[in-house]
């Protein structure tokens, strides 16, 4: 069966080196609906206006077929006989002329397509409004004198006068209070479920995409990143890229801080080789700077990755540990087993004794568990730091509960900072000694050499225990393993604590696994939530 769209290998190019798209290519079926999302300048308002035929070549290359029909470098009276017809565009903002009155817009296409008279185009009008819940006495009005929700539904009724069988609607919903914005997605869903055509929602808006959209696609610098169904696009998804973009999205049930995707999106003039995604994502390796990944099938989606979506960062399998022996044995955690992915945030929660700080030691390679086996990016972690182990294990750090424990009295801050960095000697003094400082700054502590020079006892708990978060930083690791690190704080210092630890997560695209007792603490700073109880893994689920 011939589907109703199919775009291949669409780019367009605007000037000699505006890269707005780059090779997308998908299907659509009659009755099918596709939301596409991405951050603003993703190439989602210019694949919309390619669709309808707006974007010709030069500028345009590759094919865009709608009913079997091409409209790449299709003739002006073929593209005519397109529009209204057989696909609609709705553009963003109200599309209307501010002199002309709503009602003679609407019933354009009418006239000059269907040969209408003006009463039999009035009517049909009318009836239309009445589809899209518009009180038809707002059509006798010019387009100023009505609402953002009036305009909207009157743009939709323009798009659907010619009934087509593609209708191609960019943020229909943008500006809208949610009411109205409800109001108008359940409207748009209903008309495309009641007259069967096809439906392209272009939207930046998540539960929009999700309420309208049967499929997905998440474009970004003018790529599809991740094509499939729209549950698990949005509610799983694949490509660190779609990750990001849904994490960084608000909702209503959720107390967690707002995290911005790092970076920023590139200039559409100079395009990253390879992934075009890879300065911004935390699982970048060298072949994705290398080598562009193709749209290949993973994960019951098409992911654009090297490596099929999100890698498993941290892995443990089947963990358990006991202490002492005969009577006297303690099992502290028992048949544990947990993923972290690639700069993702996991909560580990439960009362004392429950097991969350042998866990802590475990995952980091401090305690070796009596069963099973944690890996790192795939290969188990050792527990010693001889020979090859000692690069494996600085990529994982351990900030403990207490730091006046963790932190040597005898040493000032500089060579507690820099400690990990001379164990390693990889680096001469003055590079280390710049590392420090940058370390300090970015849990915000001074550089100066009168705070270098402090010892722990002249330093507050606040200002401690940031120097065992820059001390565990300074070495630049992929994972960091957080244990009670605001317990012993005020209200203060742990809202100030959590904020540089959450910030330097997003910024260095950290794993983090967040130890605590307190839930509000933990549902602030994290994506997804363990619960221990008597060293067992008893509930698991999103932190919202």
């Amino acid at each position: 069966m011939t589907p109703l769209l199919k775009v291949s290998d669409l780019s367009v190019c605007f000037g000699a080196d505006i890269e707005a798209l780059r090779g997308v290519s998908f299907e659509l079926e009659r009755g099918e609906s596709l939301a596409i999302v991405g951050e603003s300048g993703s190439g989602k308002s210019t694949l919309a206006l390619c669709l309808a035929g707006l974007i010709q070549p030069p500028e345009a290359r590759g094919s865009v077929l709608i009913g079997g029909k091409e409209v790449m470098g299709a003739n002006a009276e073929d593209l005519r006989s397109l529009r209204w017809a057989v696909v609609a565009l709705a553009l963003q903002g109200a599309p209307f002329n501010p002199v002309t009155r709503v009602g003679a817009q609407v019933a354009e296409p009418l006239r000059d397509r269907l040969g209408m008279n003006s009463h039999d185009a009035r009517r049909r009008c009318e009836e239309l409004a009445g589809d899209v819940q518009l009180d038809p006495k707002l059509l006798d009005r010019y387009p100023h004198e009505l609402s953002g929700g009036e305009r909207r539904r009157a743009t939709l009724a323009m798009a659907l006068t010619l009934e087509p069988d593609l209708l191609v609607l960019d943020e229909p919903t943008a500006g809208l209070d949610p009411v109205i914005r409800d109001d108008v997605v359940e409207r748009i869903g209903e008309l495309a479920q009641d007259r069967g055509f096809a439906l392209v929602v272009i939207s930046h808006d998540l539960p929009d995409a999700t309420r309208l959209a049967t499929k997905t696609m998440v474009l970004y610098a003018g790529e599809a990143m991740e094509v499939g169904g729209t549950d698990r696009v949005i509610e799983t998804p694949a490509h660190p890229y779609s990750w990001a973009l849904v994490n960084a999205y608000p909702v209503m049930t959720t107390t967690k801080d707002l995290r911005p995707i790092r970076g920023r999106p590139p200039d559409p003039r100079s395009v990253p080789s390879g992934c075009p995604f890879h300065p911004r994502c935390t699982q970048a390796e060298d072949i994705c700077v290398e080598e562009h990944p193709g749209l290949l099938p993973s994960r019951e989606r098409l992911v654009t990755c090297h490596f099929g979506g999100l890698k498993t960062l941290l892995s443990a399998r089947s963990v358990s540990k006991s202490f002492g022996k005969g009577r006297g044995q303690v099992q502290a955690v028992r048949d544990v087993s947990l993923t972290l992915a690639e700069g993702e945030a996991v909560g580990i929660i439960g009362p004392s004794g429950s097991g969350k700080s042998t866990l802590a030691r475990i995952l980091t390679g401090h305690h070796a568990p009596d069963t099973g086996e944690v890996l790192l990016e795939g290969n188990p972690l050792p527990t010693s730091w001889r020979g090859s182990a000692k690069e494996q294990r600085r990529r994982i750090q351990l900030v403990m509960q207490d730091p006046w424990d963790a932190l040597s009295p005898r040493m000032n801050v500089r060579d507690l900072v820099r400690e990990p960095l001379d164990v390693e000697g990889t680096e001469d003094r003055s590079h280390r000694n710049e590392a420090v400082v940058v370390a300090l700054e970015s849990v915000g502590l001074p550089s100066s050499g009168t705070f270098l020079d402090a010892f722990s006892h002249e330093l507050s708990g606040g200002q401690l225990q940031r120097v065992a978060l820059a001390r565990a930083l300074v070495v630049r690791p992929k994972l960091l393993v957080a244990d009670e690190p605001t317990s012993m704080l005020d209200a203060s210092e742990q809202a100030r604590m959590l904020v540089v630890l959450r910030e330097r997560q997003a910024e260095m695209g950290l794993g983090l696994i967040f130890v605590s007792h307190d839930m509000a603490v933990v549902r602030k700073v994290t994506d997804r939530i363990v619960v221990l109880e008597a060293g067992r893994l008893v509930e698991e689920g999103p932190s919202h």
